[in-house]
């Protein structure tokens, strides 16, 4: 019988770890889930989930934000009005639809108060998802739909903003006609040169 090295039975425990962490999400949320109950779900002890995450914030997003980015397709529909509103879309009936909705929330906050979070909340995060819809801004470029010289971050940020507002603040319907508007206005605005 061969030996076995610590490297697989470290891989099976974060794997579990992270199967756990994603049933205790889906069952209750992250202001319910501690580290405890992980642990007990996981069939691990709490060392073995702080010397991988310093909080469970940092753990609720490894377990999770994979999951969020395959489900979010930077699609080519042939006009930007069309990649904005289909990315709008996707976001919107993620977060409607799944318990990453309810997760995204709670991590939100919790990027507020967790700076070691928000760090990789940025980095693994944000910039990625942007660098995914930079393709948008620049098709509709080659297209000549919108000037040359136009910004895509504030492109995202106007699509983005009123969605997460929306979401956050519960105040009107977060739903398609919602997502087909500020895609509409976000593209009218581009192509009158708003975002130059």
């Amino acid at each position: 019988m061969q030996k076995r090295t610590g490297r697989p039975r470290s891989e099976r425990t974060e794997k579990a770890i992270l199967a756990a962490t994603n049933q205790l999400l889906a069952e209750s949320g992250l202001a319910a889930m501690t580290i405890e109950g992980v642990a007990e779900r996981a069939g691990v002890g709490k060392a073995s989930i702080y010397r991988r995450w310093p909080s469970r914030g940092a753990l609720a997003f490894d377990a999770t934000f994979d999951e969020y980015l395959a489900g979010q397709p930077t699609e080519d529909t042939g006009s930007l009005e069309g990649d904005l509103e289909a990315t709008a879309l996707d976001w919107i009936r993620a977060v409607n639809r799944s318990p990453w909705g309810r997760t995204l929330k709670e991590l939100i906050a919790e990027v507020q108060s967790d700076p070691s979070l928000a760090g990789a909340w940025r980095e693994r995060f944000v910039i990625p998802i942007r660098q995914q819809r930079r393709p948008i801004v620049e098709r509709a470029i080659a297209r000549g739909e919108i000037p040359k010289t136009s910004d895509p971050e504030l492109i995202m940020d106007l699509l983005y903003g009123p969605l997460y507002h929306r979401y956050l603040n519960g105040h009107l319907p977060l739903d398609d006609a919602f997502a087909r508007s500020v895609a509409r206005m976000v593209a009218a605005a581009a192509s009158d040169g708003a975002a130059v």
